[in-house]
């Protein structure tokens, strides 16, 4: 009966999915992207989109190489199904945009601000980087942080590809070509 009285006793412990344990973590992790088959399927991706005539802007080079990435991620990540997301969102709001409606003014009493509270320096830390990962606003510490770590490592894969591709449209792809050093490898 002694444990009745306890409320903590009552409460249902959390099941440890049996799936968590047998997982390798490296199945999503960065060395996933340093992989010689995913730099070239990432690359020719790229090469596809960049091809388009609709990417001659800085811009829009930009929003094809991030649209690749996530596509090569195949959404298995956060940050890669908020890129393919917010392409989406971006579409509708143009759509959006023309039925919009005059917004309203605001109330005359509540011109001032609440103060805010001052966050502590690691907590503004995690804030920002927390706002550099796509997707990954209200994520917890250890989400956040594997999320970043993949993240990172797709974008050398990234800067990777397109460092060879520069140094191909620069001309100096006979000297990439013969230096060793192509797409696949690092």
């Amino acid at each position: 009966m002694a444990e009745s009285s306890n409320p903590d006793a009552s409460r249902k412990r959390r099941k440890i999915d049996p799936d968590s344990r047998t997982r390798i973590p490296s199945e999503t992790g960065p060395t996933r992207w340093r992989t010689p088959a995913e730099q070239l399927t990432y690359s020719s991706k790229l090469v596809d989109a960049l091809r388009s005539p609709d990417s001659a802007s800085a811009r829009a080079v930009r929003d094809a190489a991030d649209r690749v990435l996530a596509v090569s991620a195949r959404g298995k990540t956060r940050w890669s199904r908020a890129i393919l997301a917010n392409r989406l969102s971006l579409r509708l709001a143009r759509i959006n945009r023309k039925h919009r409606k005059a917004p309203k003014p605001p109330a005359a009493g509540k011109s001032r601000a609440a103060p805010r509270k001052k966050l502590p320096p690691v907590q503004k830390k995690v804030k920002v980087l927390s706002r550099l990962v796509p997707g990954c606003r209200k994520v917890s510490l250890p989400n956040l942080l594997e999320e970043t770590t993949d993240y990172i490592a797709a974008l050398e894969m990234q800067v990777r590809a397109m460092t060879f591709l520069t140094g191909l449209l620069n001309g100096g792809g006979a000297a990439f070509a013969h230096s060793g050093r192509n797409v696949g490898s690092s």
